[in-house]
């Protein structure tokens, strides 16, 4: 007999981005590690990006819960639309250039809005779910942030019905870069801190996607933490024709702080140091770009060498992803997200495409491109290296030998991964925890 799990997620197809591969894939596979997933999400979320193409991947047979979601985002759009748009994707601005109107929302929503933006839904889930799991004999709930508000509904499910939870972290939560960006003041900061503590101390189990996240947290709760990585999926096996030129391509969002200055100074010193790479070289950013990089990119005489493809579906990321000379990974320069692991990453390596990639030092990005021998790992001021690494890979390019070696991707694939999650969802017997 299945065990059931209860999945509490706000992001759900139709979404789009990142946020969505990591559940919608285990869901995929869990049936077939004996655990029937039930899903919850809203009804009527407010989806910075839309994907309509992964749809098709949601399982016939499961069953789908949802309950209205009163989203601020839409009242502060009547305000700000721009602003409301690019806050909720994550892309603040520099201080210095935020209007009026950015700084007040950002205010808001880091003061107001604690954990984040979607705490209105906490309270009518913990209603329509409490029953549901009562009637149901739901024994093991499960909740995934960010947003980190859905941990709290996991919180009161299980101080009031005492079952079994696992909480799992796609991103840490007071640690994680935009914090410092949402000004916060003393006391949001002892509130954020204060639920975190009471999560990860009261959830019987922690799900991480990193190793510096697992570190950080076993310094806050004794809980049982397990490592499960986001991974790649099994693509049908095609033909994808390599561009033409030397491209390197960005998948996903370049947000104002990504911006390794340094990389487009290499680039601007190769093009005006040869001139065969001025005629072969592209830059093709798959996704939203902050005005920043733009500018940036612009201050080094590269606008002509950049294609702004946009956000496309996520099948379409995939064939930019696999006819791409080399991919390009960039991480914000800061010991905050040495525990960042983008999701694309898996997907970079699956894609057989070299990686460059950049970020603070001592990361875990970097452990996992050494240990699978996927591409290259820069720090922010390796200048030398990094142009010598990039002029390689070219004349690797022109000798048509320009490959990526992967080792040891198996253990990254989703179907594994999700065997892992099943194994821990098997052990959690039924609590006997009461009020």
């Amino acid at each position: 007999m299945k065990k059931k799990a209860l999945i509490i997620t706000y992001y759900w197809p139709p979404a789009g981005g990142p946020g969505v591969q990591r559940w919608l894939k285990f869901v995929k596979y869990l049936s077939e590690f004996d655990v029937e997933p039930i899903v919850y999400i809203p009804e009527n979320p407010n989806y910075p990006l839309v994907d309509e193409s992964l749809t098709s991947e949601i399982p016939d047979n499961i069953t789908i819960l949802k309950q209205p979601i009163k989203e601020p985002y839409k009242l502060a759009g009547i305000f700000s639309k721009k602003s409301s748009k690019t806050i909720s994707k994550g892309i603040i601005s520099d201080y210095k250039k935020q209007s009026f109107i950015e700084k007040v929302m950002l205010y808001i929503r880091g003061n107001f809005f604690i954990p984040d933006a979607r705490i209105g839904w906490v309270k009518p889930s913990v209603a329509y779910l409490s029953k549901y799991i009562s009637d149901n004999s739901i024994e093991t709930i499960i909740t995934t942030g960010p947003p980190h508000s859905l941990h709290l509904i996991g919180l009161q499910l299980k101080k009031g019905l005492g079952v079994k939870w696992l909480a799992d972290f796609r991103d840490p939560w007071t640690t994680i870069g935009y914090h410092k960006q949402l000004k916060l003041t003393n006391a949001s900061k002892e509130k954020h801190k204060t639920l975190e503590k009471q999560v990860l101390n009261t959830a019987d189990h922690i799900i991480v996607t990193s190793f510096t996240t697992k570190k950080e947290f076993q310094a806050i709760t004794n809980q049982p933490i397990e490592v499960i990585t986001n991974g790649y999926d099994y693509e049908p096996a095609s033909v994808v024709k390599l561009d033409s030129k030397f491209s390197i391509a960005h998948i996903g969002s370049l947000l104002s702080k990504r911006n390794p200055k340094i990389l487009w100074q290499v680039l601007s010193d190769l093009i005006k140091e040869r001139d065969d790479f001025s005629k072969d070289f592209e830059l093709n950013f798959v996704g939203a770009v902050s005005k920043n990089v733009l500018e940036s990119i612009k201050n080094n005489n590269l606008s002509n060498y950049i294609n702004e493809v946009g956000y496309v579906s996520h099948k379409e990321a995939i064939k930019y992803q696999k006819k791409s000379q080399t991919l390009l990974l960039i991480e914000i320069d800061s010991e905050d997200t040495k525990c960042i692991i983008p999701g694309k990453l898996f997907e970079y390596m699956a894609s057989n495409r070299p990686i460059i990639a950049m970020g603070p030092e001592d990361s875990d990005v970097e452990k996992i491109i050494k240990e699978t021998n996927t591409g290259t790992y820069f720090n922010y001021n390796d200048y030398d290296s990094l142009k010598r690494s990039i002029l390689e890979s070219y004349k690797a390019f022109l000798n048509k030998s320009l490959q990526s070696h992967p080792i040891g991707l198996q253990k990254y694939s989703r179907k594994n991964l999700t065997q892992q999650l099943a194994e821990i969802i098997k052990k959690q017997e039924p609590s006997d925890y009461q009020v």
